[in-house]
Parts: C-alpha cells; structure tokens; sequence
C-alpha cells in the first residue's frame, strides 16, 4: 500500500517544534510532516528555505522565544490556527564558545534564557492546551552531552542543558497522566557548516573515529529518536533522558594511551 494512502503515525495531529529552521530542527520537521502531522515550525527570523518538502511543509512562526510574550504568542497561534497542541519539541538553543572567566553576565543570561528559562516558559504557556486531547500530550526537550558532562568553553550552556533535564523530570512527575515529557541528550551532530570547528576534514574525520559507532549523528537521527518517544507505542515512557550520542564519547586517555603504544 503507498505510504500516503495509508493512515499514518501522526495523522491529525499538531506539532510544535523550535528552533525549527535549523538542521536538526528541519529534520524533526520533516519527520513529522512524512508521518501525515500539521508542524509549527519556530524561529527568530523567517527561513530563507521552506522547511519541508513539496506540499508537505511546516507552517513557520516568528517570535523570540526568550520573551514571555513571544512564546505565549506562539502558543495562541498554534491553538487559532488549528485548534490544539498534541506535541511540544522544545529544540531550540545553542551558545557560542567563550571562556568562563571572560564571559560577560549579559551573555550568561542570555544562554540560559535560550537554553533553560525558555523551553520551561513555553511548556507552561502550552500545559493547558498539551492537556486538552482525548491522549496524553508530549513533551520532548532537546538536551545534549554538555548537561551530563563538564563543558568547558561552554559553562553556561552546559549548565542550562543540565537544569533542562531536572526539569524534565520534575514535570514528568508532576503533569502525569497528562502530558508525557522526556528528554533526547544528543551528542555530537554532523553539520557540514561545522567541519571547521573541527579543524577540517581530517580533524572531523579523526573526533568521528573516536565514537563507538565511528560517525556523527546525522539530524535525522535524532529526530528518530524524537518521533519514537512522542509514539504511542511509548505510552509509559516519561521523565527519560534517552542518549542519542552513538555509544558515548570514548575517553580521550584511552586514544593517547592508544597512540602512545603505537609509537613506541
């Protein structure tokens, strides 16, 4: 049977996803989309692209997540327009490398307003609506290895990444049996604009290496794992912080050890 004639897994549905436009953000859009869902996809500034593809796209919404105002708006948008809320990605973040001890306050609040503050805001402003429909409501934060281990160069972020997993937490118990909320702790993401952080491609190459699984997550593999915690399927999962990090990041004294040996 052709895959649109079907139903599919997320038919009737609507979906809430930040920081949409971004690579990891299109890959959930899209993810949804192809699962037959009606997406809300957030961000600052319109797209220069569409997010989706053909007659399957996102409808985009602008606001600053970091102002109360803008994410209550992005709530009462997504409830006119098509009448309820059934999944809330909370994807939208990021920081800038800056040392700790040069890092302004300004910038510190900031990053914690985008990466903390905000998702907790906007899974307030959306609880009534997450709690209306005849299931329960999911909640998917998207967290990163930086909250379960040190993040040098990115204190506040990591910081932030870590509170957003205590709160998922806290919520899960706490809207139970209503809204369902889990956590995604990413690691490292293949992204072509990246490579340079890296040192190049062979800087790339040697960091992929290093993982079990010997290759970055492409976005879609997280937005895999998104679309199987928001599944039915995974009614009784709540308040989990399921690793999308490909095994883990192997010891960096293990592969100086390693090298080392090989030396001699």
């Amino acid at each position: 049977m052709d895959r649109d004639a079907r139903m599919r897994q997320y038919d009737g549905k609507v979906v809430v996803v930040t920081g949409g436009a971004g690579h990891i953000g299109r890959a959930i859009c899209q993810s949804f989309l192809d699962e037959g869902a009606q997406v809300i996809a957030c961000g600052r500034h319109d797209p220069q692209h569409p997010i989706g593809s053909g007659e399957k796209q996102a409808t985009f919404f602008a606001a600053d997540l970091r102002d109360a105002e803008g994410s209550q708006s992005l709530v009462n948008f997504a409830v006119q327009r098509f009448g309820r809320i059934d999944i809330l990605i909370n994807n939208a973040g990021g920081s800038p490398p800056v040392e700790a001890a040069k890092a302004s306050p300004r910038l510190t609040e900031k990053i914690v307003a985008l990466n903390l503050v905000a998702p907790l805001v906007l899974s307030q402003q959306a609880h009534v609506a997450l709690s209306a429909n005849e299931s329960p409501g999911c909640i998917v934060n998207i967290a990163s290895v930086s909250g379960v281990r040190p993040s040098p160069g990115t204190t506040a972020y990591g910081a932030a990444k870590a509170g957003l997993l205590s709160s998922t937490r806290s919520l899960a118990m706490e809207w139970g049996p209503n809204i369902r909320v889990n956590a995604i702790v990413v690691g490292l993401v293949h992204n072509d604009a990246g490579i340079d952080h890296y040192g190049g491609a062979q800087g790339f190459q040697r960091v992929a290496d290093m993982l079990p699984l010997k290759r970055m997550a492409a976005p879609e593999d997280v937005a895999n794992a998104v679309l199987m915690l928001c599944d039915a399927k995974a009614a009784y999962i709540s308040g989990a912080a399921l690793e999308v990090d490909g095994g883990g990041e192997v010891p960096v004294f293990l592969h100086l050890a390693s090298e080392a040996a090989a030396a001699k």
